[in-house]
């Protein structure tokens, strides 16, 4: 499995309130986490939804606009009804550029989602600051892995990487999304071995604690 980064083109407030919570399925499903290709994980997401994260830093809010990329909607749609996200670490933070979080905290989650690809979003919006972008590993390598952008990252966009919505409350929590390890995680271990190894050797990584789809 390659290393899931972005590669550069030239080498390279408090838990604010942001509407009612949606009916959402049980949270963690092991039939659901454990099945990418299982109905309950393909459902399509509404034409425009929000996203909350509840994190160790903070609380910030993404709104997602379906027609924006597609694919990457449905399936961010799908692994927040279900729990992916939480309990997972924000473990690429490169100030200026982006924060990257969603691995699995479980290797035996990871290890079901890493083949499970989508396709490629043509891209619609450019990656501007506080955008949320699907992070791969090359063409229709989309899995689980997003990023948000910290600037103006806009020379992405002819990378293929296609924003599926943007951070409308608590971009200052992201901001302050701990950046002390930057890149030093290794992802294959953290896919293999899960928080063990990131709660040993990165213990002030910020976290999520969770991630629920709310009502604009």
């Amino acid at each position: 499995m390659r290393r899931q980064v972005i590669v550069l083109a030239t080498a390279v407030s408090a838990l604010a309130s942001c509407g009612k919570r949606e009916q959402q399925p049980p949270r963690g499903s092991v039939n659901a986490l454990l099945d990418p290709a299982s109905a309950e994980m393909r459902a399509p997401a509404p034409a425009t939804y929000r996203a909350r994260f509840e994190t160790s830093a903070g609380a910030f809010v993404v709104e997602v606009t379906r027609a924006w990329a597609r694919g990457g909607a449905d399936r961010l749609y799908n692994l927040v009804r279900y729990g992916f996200y939480d309990g997972g670490r924000f473990f690429r933070v490169v100030p200026g550029f982006v924060v990257q979080f969603g691995l699995s905290r479980d290797p035996a989650v990871s290890a079901r989602w890493r083949p499970a690809t989508i396709p490629d979003d043509p891209v619609i919006q450019r990656n501007t600051r506080g955008t949320l972008t699907f992070a791969t590993a090359g063409p229709n390598t989309r899995t689980t892995q997003l990023f948000v952008n910290y600037g103006d990252n806009s020379r992405l966009d002819e990378m293929g990487f296609a924003p599926i919505g943007m951070v409308v409350e608590g971009m200052d929590v992201v901001d302050r999304i701990f950046a002390g390890y930057r890149e030093q995680p290794d992802q294959r271990l953290i896919e293999t071995q899960g928080n063990a190894y990131l709660a040993a050797q990165f213990p002030q990584l910020d976290s999520i604690a969770r991630a629920t789809i709310v009502a604009p």
